[in-house]
């Protein structure tokens, strides 16, 4: 499995199950994703993500995004596109 480092979780919303995401490398809608940290580690495809809670297709390195997980991770988690 080829995975490409392409974010980091600066921010966790348990209520809501939202990671926040700092980007480092361009995400899209339908992408899967692989989410590593402490003993912690799942993939998942990003179905849909919000910047500034507005719903978009795609971001760029540089952005802020939110995005559902199906798992808790904490800041510093590492974000990988597979």
């Amino acid at each position: 499995m080829q995975e490409q480092e392409i974010g980091e979780v600066s921010n966790y919303f348990a209520h809501v199950n939202v990671a926040a995401i700092k980007l480092s490398a361009p995400l899209k809608i339908g992408d899967t994703i692989l989410i590593k940290g402490g003993e912690n580690e799942f993939t998942q495809i990003v179905e849909s993500m919000q910047i500034n809670r507005k719903n978009v297709e795609r971001a760029n390195a540089g952005d802020e995004i939110g995005i559902l997980v199906k798992e808790k991770v904490r800041k510093g988690y590492k974000v990988f596109k597979v």
